[in-house]
Protein backbone atom coordinates (compact mmCIF):
# COMPACT_ATOMS: atom_id res chain seq x y z
CA UNK A 1 0.00 0.00 0.00
CA UNK A 2 1.32 3.39 -0.33
CA UNK A 3 -0.91 5.92 1.46
CA UNK A 4 0.14 8.16 4.08
CA UNK A 5 -0.79 7.66 7.36
CA UNK A 6 -0.56 8.85 10.70
CA UNK A 7 0.76 6.45 13.12
CA UNK A 8 0.65 5.14 16.38
CA UNK A 9 0.90 1.53 15.48
CA UNK A 10 3.85 1.02 12.74
CA UNK A 11 3.81 -2.39 11.02
CA UNK A 12 6.73 -3.17 9.51
CA UNK A 13 7.32 -6.05 7.13
CA UNK A 14 10.37 -7.96 7.29
CA UNK A 15 12.28 -7.64 5.57
CA UNK A 16 12.21 -4.10 4.76
CA UNK A 17 14.32 -1.06 4.19
CA UNK A 18 13.32 1.71 6.73
CA UNK A 19 14.05 5.47 6.02
CA UNK A 20 13.78 7.27 9.29
CA UNK A 21 13.48 10.73 7.88
CA UNK A 22 13.01 14.37 9.29
CA UNK A 23 14.76 17.48 10.26
CA UNK A 24 17.55 17.78 12.70
CA UNK A 25 16.41 17.40 16.47
CA UNK A 26 13.00 15.81 15.36
CA UNK A 27 14.33 12.65 17.60
CA UNK A 28 15.08 10.00 14.93
CA UNK A 29 18.25 8.26 16.26
CA UNK A 30 16.32 8.18 19.97
CA UNK A 31 13.44 6.89 17.87
CA UNK A 32 15.67 4.06 16.16
CA UNK A 33 17.14 3.45 20.17
CA UNK A 34 13.65 2.90 21.03
CA UNK A 35 12.35 0.51 18.85
CA UNK A 36 15.51 -1.18 16.78
CA UNK A 37 18.29 -3.33 17.93
CA UNK A 38 21.31 -1.92 17.15
CA UNK A 39 22.50 -4.21 14.27
CA UNK A 40 19.50 -2.86 12.54
CA UNK A 41 20.09 1.10 12.89
CA UNK A 42 23.13 2.12 10.62
CA UNK A 43 23.40 6.01 11.39
CA UNK A 44 24.92 8.58 9.25
CA UNK A 45 26.65 9.89 12.52
CA UNK A 46 27.89 6.91 13.83
CA UNK A 47 29.33 6.48 9.84
CA UNK A 48 31.12 9.47 10.09
CA UNK A 49 32.64 8.93 13.13
CA UNK A 50 33.74 5.57 11.80
CA UNK A 51 35.41 7.12 8.78
CA UNK A 52 36.51 10.40 10.85
CA UNK A 53 36.72 9.58 14.59
CA UNK A 54 33.98 12.48 14.85
CA UNK A 55 30.51 12.50 13.94
CA UNK A 56 29.98 16.32 13.28
CA UNK A 57 32.66 16.19 10.75
CA UNK A 58 30.56 17.10 7.90
CA UNK A 59 33.99 16.52 5.30
CA UNK A 60 33.63 13.19 6.03
CA UNK A 61 29.80 12.90 4.62
CA UNK A 62 30.25 11.63 1.26
CA UNK A 63 33.08 8.68 2.70
CA UNK A 64 30.49 8.09 5.90
CA UNK A 65 27.53 7.84 3.34
CA UNK A 66 29.55 5.25 0.37
CA UNK A 67 30.27 3.06 3.58
CA UNK A 68 26.79 3.27 4.72
CA UNK A 69 25.47 2.41 1.47
CA UNK A 70 27.96 -0.25 1.20
CA UNK A 71 26.40 -1.25 3.85
CA UNK A 72 22.52 -1.60 3.51
CA UNK A 73 23.59 -3.45 0.41
CA UNK A 74 25.16 -6.45 2.31
CA UNK A 75 22.19 -6.32 4.94
CA UNK A 76 19.80 -6.26 2.38
CA UNK A 77 21.39 -9.01 0.48
CA UNK A 78 20.92 -10.82 3.78
CA UNK A 79 17.35 -9.86 4.14
CA UNK A 80 17.86 -8.36 7.15
CA UNK A 81 15.61 -5.29 8.51
CA UNK A 82 18.03 -2.36 8.22
CA UNK A 83 17.13 1.07 9.25
CA UNK A 84 18.85 4.48 7.80
CA UNK A 85 18.75 7.22 10.90
CA UNK A 86 19.76 10.08 8.60
CA UNK A 87 17.85 13.43 7.49
CA UNK A 88 16.54 11.81 4.46
CA UNK A 89 15.03 15.49 3.76
CA UNK A 90 16.49 15.70 -0.17
CA UNK A 91 15.26 13.17 -2.81
CA UNK A 92 18.53 12.56 -4.01
CA UNK A 93 19.74 11.26 -0.54
CA UNK A 94 16.39 8.52 -0.55
CA UNK A 95 16.72 8.16 -4.23
CA UNK A 96 20.09 5.30 -3.69
CA UNK A 97 18.47 3.74 -0.69
CA UNK A 98 14.95 2.96 -2.56
CA UNK A 99 17.18 1.55 -5.93
CA UNK A 100 18.91 -0.69 -3.14
CA UNK A 101 15.57 -1.76 -1.58
CA UNK A 102 14.36 -2.73 -4.93
CA UNK A 103 17.41 -3.99 -6.41
CA UNK A 104 16.95 -6.70 -3.59
CA UNK A 105 13.43 -7.03 -3.57
CA UNK A 106 12.86 -5.94 0.03
CA UNK A 107 9.92 -2.94 0.64
CA UNK A 108 10.98 0.71 1.56
CA UNK A 109 9.21 1.86 4.27
CA UNK A 110 9.20 5.59 5.49
CA UNK A 111 8.97 6.70 9.20
CA UNK A 112 8.40 10.91 9.19
CA UNK A 113 9.01 12.49 12.13
CA UNK A 114 7.27 15.96 11.02
CA UNK A 115 7.58 17.89 14.37
CA UNK A 116 7.10 21.48 14.88
CA UNK A 117 10.05 23.66 13.69
CA UNK A 118 10.18 25.10 17.10
CA UNK A 119 10.15 22.00 18.99
CA UNK A 120 13.06 20.26 16.85
CA UNK A 121 14.99 24.05 17.30
CA UNK A 122 14.97 23.41 20.64
CA UNK A 123 16.28 20.07 20.83
CA UNK A 124 18.86 20.72 18.72
CA UNK A 125 20.06 23.85 20.68
CA UNK A 126 19.91 21.19 23.67
CA UNK A 127 22.21 18.60 22.13
CA UNK A 128 25.30 17.54 23.49
CA UNK A 129 27.95 18.03 20.65
CA UNK A 130 27.11 19.25 17.35
CA UNK A 131 24.20 21.89 17.12
CA UNK A 132 23.00 22.42 13.29
CA UNK A 133 22.86 26.23 12.74
CA UNK A 134 19.18 27.34 12.55
CA UNK A 135 18.97 28.00 8.84
CA UNK A 136 20.70 24.31 8.23
CA UNK A 137 17.82 23.24 10.10
CA UNK A 138 15.11 25.56 8.48
CA UNK A 139 16.15 24.42 4.80
CA UNK A 140 15.78 20.63 5.83
CA UNK A 141 12.02 21.30 7.15
CA UNK A 142 11.57 23.32 3.94
CA UNK A 143 12.67 19.98 1.69
CA UNK A 144 10.96 18.15 4.18
CA UNK A 145 7.42 20.12 3.42
CA UNK A 146 8.07 19.76 -0.01
CA UNK A 147 9.25 15.77 -0.06
CA UNK A 148 5.99 15.22 2.20
CA UNK A 149 3.33 14.77 -0.14
CA UNK A 150 5.73 13.00 -2.84
CA UNK A 151 7.06 10.07 -0.78
CA UNK A 152 4.64 7.16 -1.83
CA UNK A 153 4.76 8.44 -5.30
CA UNK A 154 8.96 7.70 -4.67
CA UNK A 155 8.37 3.58 -4.04
CA UNK A 156 8.17 3.28 -0.52
CA UNK A 157 5.62 0.61 0.38
CA UNK A 158 4.09 2.49 3.25
CA UNK A 159 4.97 6.20 4.54
CA UNK A 160 4.00 6.72 8.35
CA UNK A 161 3.96 10.18 10.07
CA UNK A 162 4.79 11.50 13.14
CA UNK A 163 3.70 14.90 13.82
CA UNK A 164 3.93 15.60 17.60
CA UNK A 165 6.29 15.03 20.47
CA UNK A 166 2.93 12.95 21.47
CA UNK A 167 3.16 11.13 18.33
CA UNK A 168 6.47 9.93 19.02
CA UNK A 169 5.79 8.65 22.74
CA UNK A 170 2.78 6.85 21.85
CA UNK A 171 3.94 5.41 18.89
CA UNK A 172 4.70 1.60 18.89
CA UNK A 173 6.33 -0.99 15.93
CA UNK A 174 5.22 -4.11 15.05
CA UNK A 175 7.24 -6.45 13.19
CA UNK A 176 5.68 -8.92 10.45
CA UNK A 177 7.55 -11.93 9.72
CA UNK A 178 5.43 -12.90 6.71
CA UNK A 179 6.51 -9.76 4.97
CA UNK A 180 3.65 -8.03 4.14
CA UNK A 181 3.44 -5.11 6.65
CA UNK A 182 0.00 -5.76 7.54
Amino acid sequence: MTDVVPATVIVLPDPSLVLLIGVTGAGKSTFAARHFRATQVLSSDAFRALVADDAADQRATADAFDLLHRTVERRLARRRLTVIDATNVLPAARRPLLEAAARHGVPAVAIVLDLPLPVMAARNGSRAGRVVPSPVQSRQARALRHSLPHLAAEGFARVWVLGTPEDLDRATLRIDPTGTGR
